[in-house]
């Protein structure tokens, strides 16, 4: 049985590079916009003790999420492990080691598009929001890039560099 979701035709225009590329720069928004709620100090006093720790570890934690996609987007572009582990300051195997589960997991969205929720009844997408409906990701991310004035006047500062598919090349149909 094939299953399909709401966002096939617009995933299609996409290469799966592209796609990761998307899911990047939304997880890179995300690293930003929480970085720049640490930079005002004028609502310091209404923070509790160790609050601002809390912030700054929920920064690095989003800070990991974007390593992660950022490995995926380099094995969809083609980067070895041994290129990508140069960065990590690690060897090939141990970066494999430690992002294969990431892979794996980006793999499986374009085959098993859905998981059931906790109760087992809701199903909720397994690509990220930017790769399951990347239309309206690239909307958004063109948009936030163009107000903080990344690529200054750009706008289409991130959808401007996606390698988009060819007919031939369009992202599989999601089945099951």
């Amino acid at each position: 049985m094939t299953e399909t979701t709401p966002y096939d035709a617009d995933r299609a225009r996409f290469t799966r590079e592209g796609l990761a590329r998307l899911v990047l720069c939304d997880e890179a928004v995300d690293v930003a916009d929480s970085a720049g709620g640490l930079v005002a100090t004028g609502n310091d006093p209404d923070c509790g003790p160790g609050g601002r720790v809390s912030q700054a570890l929920q920064l690095v934690e989003l800070a990991e999420r974007a390593l992660a996609s950022a490995v995926v987007y380099e094995r969809e572009r083609g980067s070895s492990w041994a290129e990508i582990a140069q960065y990590l300051g690690t060897g090939a195997a141990e970066a494999e080691a430690r992002f294969s589960a990431h892979l794996t997991e980006w793999d499986t969205a374009f085959t098993v598009p859905y998981r059931l929720d906790e109760t087992g009844r809701k199903r909720l997408p397994r690509l990220p929001p930017a790769a399951y409906d990347p239309e309206d990701a690239r909307t958004f991310l063109d948009r936030w890039a163009l107000l903080r004035r990344i690529g200054i006047d750009d706008r289409q500062a991130v959808s401007r560099g996606l390698r988009m598919a060819t007919p031939e090349e369009g992202t599989p149909p999601a089945t099951s």
